[in-house]
């Protein structure tokens, strides 16, 4: 059964959903920081990263229905090594400069990128496998 569920094509589930998610989470993260005192700036840090993330995942999946398969999976793989390196950069010289403000927005997008993942997946593996009905 676990063979067959990491096996089994499915189709790409839209990103629009998940995406939501974890806009909701970062929203619902902003009375947290407001009663518990906590730097606003980090949960600004936070949603620029994630809207920036996300405009950058916007025009690279422009740039991938435009090519080819074999130069869109480049594309792919060099998007999310400059994805991950620019996050951490930023999110390193956040805590370099002042470690509660970077911890705050590490903090507060790492809960939304887990959320966001969650429901990736589970968009995913709910939906039918491909060429027919999921058993």
């Amino acid at each position: 059964m676990i063979g067959t569920l990491f096996s089994t094509p499915r189709d790409e589930p839209n990103h629009l959903l998940p995406a939501i998610g974890s806009a909701v989470v970062l929203a619902l993260a902003l009375p947290v920081f407001v009663i518990s005192g906590w730097p606003l700036s980090g949960w600004g840090i936070a949603v620029v990263l994630w809207i920036g993330i996300h405009a950058l995942d916007q025009v690279l999946a422009r740039a991938r229905r435009k090519t080819g398969s074999l130069a869109a999976s480049g594309v792919q793989a060099f998007a999310l090594f400059f994805k991950s390196i620019g996050l951490l950069v930023v999110l390193f010289a956040t805590l370099a400069a002042d470690r509660n403000v970077g911890l705050a927005a590490a903090v507060t997008y790492a809960l939304a990128y887990t959320f966001e993942l969650g429901l990736s997946l589970v968009f995913y593996f709910g939906a039918e496998r491909q060429g027919g009905a999921a058993r």
